[in-house]
């Protein structure tokens, strides 16, 4: 299956549809009466669309097992067609619209089986999905037209003692965003070097300055000091959602200072040091914080 370990958790919803085609309006009555021998066709198909919701993944190679929090069935009959209506909701990391097709498709077989031995003439049509929202094709933040700065802080790694990781794989990511990249540069940890690239790339118009490094707890990790008499508003949130998504993979997340705020207009970010950290971090906000620089200029959420 995918790798899907480094999404975030957000509702997802998918609808889905399939018809059932009788052969003849006795049919439809028989169903509406419920005289068909095998019993309630609506409230038997309903059930097995339950079922099928919950057991995707058993059939289905690719998909991944996850929590169905909701699941709706409708019907709407129009002239000899019954048209099914799937809607299924989650709270994961990967969407629900092939569950919703399959239990869609499931509750029109399901009518099949409880309908053929009063009709020869039943036809399943149209199983398709509807719609689908979450994820990224409900969030889709770019950061096109924005330009970045990446600075290191590291001692070693400014005195070529090892080689950088961190910024790189933050680079990586703003690209995934079409953010253009003003510079990268790498410092030492010193409390006024910070400050002064970081008073220089704000007024150079950058929109955004990401930090990596710095934000431990030994003595020369002095990025958060360095940045906070700087920063006019903090953005809680965007800390919280980077050491909540650490916690949630390795115990010593809770040990950063990652930090987040705005200056002027520009977004200002440190982040660990680790390659996993920084990498970590960039997947737990973005594209979402690029939403803030549509809040800044006075747009509504």
């Amino acid at each position: 299956m995918v790798d899907i370990t480094h999404k975030n958790n957000t509702l997802r919803s998918a609808v889905a549809q399939a018809s059932v085609k009788v052969g003849n309006s006795k049919t439809i009555e028989a169903i509406l009466t419920k005289q068909i021998p095998k019993g309630d066709v609506f409230e038997m198909a309903k059930t097995a669309g339950l079922f099928a919701a919950k057991r995707t993944s058993d059939m289905i190679p690719d998909c991944h097992p996850l929590p169905i929090e909701f699941t709706s069935v409708e019907y709407v009959i129009e002239n000899l067609s019954i048209h099914i209506k799937v809607t299924i909701k989650t709270l994961y990391k990967t969407g629900v619209e092939v569950e919703a097709m399959h239990a869609a498709s499931v509750v029109a077989i399901t009518m099949y089986d409880m309908l053929k031995p009063v009709d020869k003439n039943i036809e399943i049509e149209n199983i398709k999905l509807l719609h689908k929202k979450g994820g990224k094709s409900s969030y889709k933040d770019s950061g096109k037209g924005m330009q970045a700065a990446v600075i290191v802080c590291s001692d070693s790694i400014s005195a070529g003692q090892k080689e950088d990781r961190a910024g790189k794989a933050i680079i990586e990511k703003l690209e995934q965003h079409a953010v253009y990249i003003s510079e990268y540069t790498i410092i030492p940890d010193e409390f006024d070097q910070i400050q002064a690239k970081t008073k220089g790339l704000q007024q150079a118009g950058n929109q955004l300055i990401i930090f990596t490094g710095g934000t431990g707890l030994s003595p020369r990790d002095v990025t958060p000091q360095a940045l906070e008499p700087l920063i006019e508003q903090r953005i809680p949130g965007v800390e919280e959602a980077i050491r909540s998504y650490g916690q949630n993979r390795m115990p010593y997340a809770m040990l950063s200072r990652s930090l987040a705020g705005v200056i002027g207009n520009t977004i200002v970010l440190a982040l660990p040091g680790s390659t996993n950290g920084a990498r970590e971090s960039m997947d737990a906000i973005f594209p979402a914080v690029l939403h803030a620089f549509k809040i800044l200029k006075g747009a509504q959420h």
